[in-house]
């Protein structure tokens, strides 16, 4: 009873905290029809920066750590990327009315990586005094880039199967409708390859329909997102940039994030209105998944926690990463690895309830599970 009374307690005093205040205000103006209006260069100046400081944080920290320390909740990272992808997979696309490669698309942001999300966890674990990791913020990679990797593979994978099926079908059509010839006659004759050159290019033609995973992961790699936090790292872990840390991205931090914060409340209800566009089962899901993907990183974190002695506020990190939905550099991403997915679907399930969910129930949710299991 003490253990959830702790909880409950821990759950409420985060729901009211100033980011996630930020977060309901900007859904509340939104829904009152606010004309506020925040320029989308700035909105993008207010990433950048913000994601500069998790960068700088975490390489600093690589620097002054032991790497050896990082290679189970990396791996866990990965393998929670990868998971949600087929949960959705199997899961989603199962359901009434629902698009299989939508599903698969919607998996691969779901299970892709939230910035501004993780920012928000961040100064949530600061506030309360929960120590963690530094480097923990370097997780965000690790669980991004494979989730979108395997999206855009399962979904071109699940495309060539398919093709495949209907030209099999067409063909078997296509031999019921010939008509008797006589002999002598060779019908079809174009089929055969006339010479060697010929053939050898009809041998190859299979490996067209292979999916390339390195532009995948290059296109990743060169998203906005985490290009900044990926440059961060770098400076963080080759260069001495403490002094324009502490005299600038430090200070800056949390009022930009509450801007952000604002901006994502009005943008997530004006996305309400593309799930009434696909099947409602979306709503459905967006709700549960960043719960039941947060668990599971959570449960992940926790065996590290007791094998190599990862924090508590590492594990919630994780857990807060794995419930979070990519909002900058996934939605473009899957648009050109999977263009045939509805961006309705995957962008609007995401940021109009995946989000606000991940960041007002989710983070609370694993923070206070983290303090009651911590005692504290």
């Amino acid at each position: 009873m003490d253990f959830l009374s702790l909880f409950l307690m821990d759950f409420v005093k985060q729901l009211q905290s100033p980011t996630l205040g930020f977060l309901i205000g900007g859904m509340v103006i939104a829904a009152l029809g606010s004309e506020l209006i925040i320029p989308e260069a700035i909105n993008q100046i207010i990433v950048f920066m913000l994601l500069m400081k998790i960068g700088l944080t975490g390489g600093q920290a690589i620097r002054n750590s032991n790497l050896t320390e990082m290679v189970i909740p990396a791996a866990s990272a990965v393998a929670v990327g990868v998971l949600v992808v087929f949960i959705a997979r199997y899961t989603l696309a199962k359901l009434p009315k629902v698009n299989t490669i939508d599903a698969i698309a919607t998996g691969g942001l779901f299970g892709a990586v939230s910035g501004s999300t993780m920012a928000a966890a961040l100064t949530l674990l600061e506030e309360q005094n929960m120590p963690y990791e530094a480097w923990a913020a370097a997780l965000y990679p690790f669980m991004d880039i494979p989730a979108l990797v395997t999206a855009i593979v399962v979904a071109n994978i699940y495309l060539n199967q398919k093709k495949g099926s209907a030209a099999a079908h067409s063909t078997v059509q296509d031999s019921f409708s010939k008509q008797p010839v006589a002999a002598g006659d060779y019908p079809d004759q174009q089929d055969y390859p006339r010479n060697r050159q010929e053939y050898l290019s009809k041998q190859q033609k299979p490996a067209d329909n292979r999916v390339k995973i390195w532009p995948i992961v290059q296109e990743s790699l060169q998203g906005p997102a985490l290009s900044a936090m990926l440059l961060g790292i770098a400076l963080g872990l080759f260069t001495q940039p403490e002094s324009v840390y502490k005299s600038f991205y430090d200070p800056l931090f949390r009022g930009l994030l509450s801007i952000l914060m604002l901006v994502m409340g009005m943008e997530a209800w004006s996305r309400l209105g593309e799930l009434r566009k696909v099947a409602q089962w979306y709503v459905v899901y967006s709700v549960v998944a960043p719960l039941l993907h947060g668990f599971i990183a959570f449960g992940l974190g926790m065996i590290a926690h007791y094998t190599t002695g990862f924090s508590l506020g590492g594990v919630v990190i994780l857990a807060v990463i794995a419930a979070s939905s990519s909002d900058i550099s996934g939605p473009p991403t899957l648009r050109a690895g999977i263009p045939s997915a509805n961006p309705s679907a995957y962008i609007g399930a995401s940021t109009a309830i995946g989000t606000p969910i991940a960041i007002g129930v989710g983070i609370p949710l694993f923070l206070g599970l983290a303090q009651a299991i911590g005692g504290s």
